[in-house]
């Protein structure tokens, strides 16, 4: 296992994963393209395994399943760096571009590929799902 660091556009926000992602996608959902303009890749990941230093400001919104969905961000410069869904608290969303090295992951599918705009550059390699696709199971051992 390799621990990956990251931090926001400022560096008032750091944090560091403490174990291997459960899952890396590219998410096309309107919510994800609101955020970066762009499909964005996301790291799922065990809230457990997560360190985070700094202050995050929080925007908390009701998804169209009816789940509380928190975006947090950098107060500072308005990164936005992790993702909660009240339906799976065990679980945060970061942002792969945040990490130091995004190299270090690779996405293994695209989600929500039906709300992907028509020029959107969907990688035919990797497997695609319509909508959302059903959690990762955790590794047995990791606390969540």
């Amino acid at each position: 296992m390799t621990e990956r660091k990251g931090r926001c556009l400022c560096g008032s926000v750091i944090f560091k994963l403490t174990s291997e992602p459960l899952a890396t996608r590219v998410c096309w959902c309107r919510d994800c393209q609101h955020l970066a303009a762009n499909g964005t890749v996301n790291v799922l990941v065990s809230a457990a395994a997560l360190e985070i230093s700094g202050s995050l400001s929080e925007y908390i919104k009701t998804a169209d399943s009816g789940n509380q969905i928190a975006q947090q961000f950098c107060p500072t410069c308005g990164t936005h760096l992790f993702g909660i869904s009240s339906a799976r608290p065990q679980f945060r969303v970061v942002r792969a571009g945040n990490f130091d090295d995004p190299s270090s992951i690779k996405p293994s599918m695209n989600i929500w590929s039906s709300s992907a705009p028509g020029w959107a550059c969907l990688d035919p390699t990797l497997d695609r799902v319509d909508h959302q696709p059903s959690p990762p199971q955790q590794p047995s051992g990791n606390a969540a």
